[in-house]
């Protein structure tokens, strides 16, 4: 007598879950009451920012059906404070999807991954810890986050041709780029702007945060060497596993059975691929790009490639498509995450919730302030999960109330850089990690049963630097 398989609960994609919580923030309009702030205008920041005890209940303005039904929508064109609009990093991710469609038609990608495993034979496990140096390195200095969306497509294939998984990739990029925003330096997207907003230098505190920095890096590219290993020895302990031929058939689907002749044509090709990306980092850094004259770059890129790998015209074109066709769903993802936010502030509850983190730090003793304020950063992270948006929003707020502590303020920029570091490597309201998690086919749950005793070692060293420095009796770290 044949059985029948039972199904078993089956975790919900990306989109029900950021549709389920755009609900949920929406049903909340209805409960938590409406107010706000007053502002006034910041030179230094160039936004109006929120006066500290200003704070005034308003007219409630709910947010019913049609708005969670436009609030998606909303969330492509409404701007987040000092940060890119959804539709402009949805058509990033299009054409960098197009870009690496080109390339690959050229042949030279796979070429190149058969010549590097076969150069890294034996000494696959040192991309990792060198490859999470160079993305910790943009995390601390300029808060790469966004731009790390282009390396996924390049970065997979590589991991997988050595034997790791999918996992393996999303992690050196997300949580190498990640643990360096978490221990921003001297990132002018979080810990400039968020110094300034609390009155401080960005250099007051540099060395606590160059500090756990170093430590976060440490603990967690051991972490990953960890899984990598234990993945490659035995590919059944991947979180993946039951995606392992999809992936390959996915990531590798032009490699053939024997290696690729890699041919001068190939090392042109991917001279001018690396000579992108070089290009991109400075411009973001130096140049002061942002995403239309990185979409620019890429466009141009996949154009020139595409003529000196002598593509004919319609296989150009088709490439490109092709390619972007395959990053559409991380595209639509992005929007959808920006919708949450866009329900908070329309109804109005956004100041409401920060205000009530104002009030529960009244009257706590040194230690006890820090790590409230650390945790408050957290939640309010997990709603705000812009950097600078969240720096403009809170900081005037909540570094005033460390002078009646008697905690130093920079200590309040240091927790607030921290948890919202901490909080973007998880959460399923930043379009940087439920797209990057989309690329690599990576479901959220399985990120969050990978990542969970990382986050609990990273928040134990984070409160006990938090801890320790008000200890130290204000001295400045």
């Amino acid at each position: 007598m044949p059985t029948t398989k039972k199904r078993g609960f089956r975790f919900p994609s990306a989109f029900t879950i950021l549709f389920a919580l755009i609900v949920l923030v929406a049903a909340l309009t209805w409960i938590i009451p409406a107010g706000q702030y007053e502002r006034v205008a910041s030179e230094a920041l160039g936004t109006d920012v929120p006066v500290a005890g200003s704070y005034a209940r308003s007219d409630a303005n709910p947010q019913g059906f049609f708005d969670v039904i436009l609030a998606p929508i909303a969330g492509f064109y409404d701007p987040l404070e000092y940060t890119a609009r959804a539709i402009d990093v949805s058509l990033f991710v299009l054409i960098i999807g197009g870009f690496i469609g080109v390339v690959t038609a050229s042949g030279a990608i796979d070429a190149g991954i058969a010549r590097a495993m076969l150069r890294l034979k034996g000494r696959e496990n040192w991309m990792i810890p060198i490859l999470m140096a160079l993305f910790a390195l943009g995390g601390t200095t300029y808060g790469m986050a966004e731009e790390t969306l282009a390396f996924y497509v390049l970065l997979i294939p590589v991991m997988i041709a050595a034997k790791y998984d999918a996992v393996t990739a999303v992690a050196v990029i997300l949580l190498g780029a990640g643990v360096g925003v978490l221990g921003s330096t001297v990132n002018a997207f979080s810990t400039v702007i968020a110094s300034d907003a609390a009155g401080v230098s960005f250099a007051d505190g540099l060395l606590l945060r160059l500090i756990i920095l170093v430590l976060g890096w440490l603990v967690t590219v051991a972490f990953v060497m960890r899984y990598a290993a234990k993945v490659r020895a035995d590919p059944s302990k991947s979180l993946v596993f039951d995606k392992k031929s999809s992936n390959e058939a996915h990531f590798l689907a032009e490699t053939q059975t024997e290696a690729s002749p890699f041919t001068g044509l190939h090392k042109i090709v991917l001279i001018l691929f690396a000579l992108t990306f070089a290009v991109m980092i400075w411009g973001v850094a130096i140049g002061g790009w942002w995403m239309a004259e990185m979409s620019g770059l890429f466009l141009a890129a996949a154009i020139l490639i595409g003529i000196i790998a002598r593509l004919v015209e319609g296989k150009l074109v088709e490439s490109f498509v092709n390619g972007a066709r395959d990053l559409l769903g991380v595209a639509l993802i992005i929007g959808l995450a920006r919708g949450i936010v866009v329900i908070m502030d329309a109804g109005l509850i956004t100041d409401t919730i920060l205000h009530a983190a104002e009030n529960s730090v009244t009257g706590l003793s040194q230690t006890a302030f820090i790590i409230v304020i650390y945790w408050i950063e957290v939640g309010l992270s997990f709603f705000v999960p812009s950097t600078s948006g969240l720096a403009v929003l809170s900081m005037p707020i909540l570094a005033p109330l460390a002078d009646f502590a008697g905690v130093q303020r920079e200590l309040v920029v240091t927790a607030f850089v921290t948890a919202s570091g901490m909080v973007n490597l998880i959460t399923p309201t930043s379009a940087v990690v439920m797209g990057g998690l989309a690329i690599g086919r990576v479901p959220y749950e399985r990120w969050l049963r990978f990542v969970w005793p990382l986050l609990v070692v990273l928040t134990l060293i984070v409160m006990a630097a938090l801890a320790l420095a008000t200890l130290l009796g204000g001295t400045p770290i």
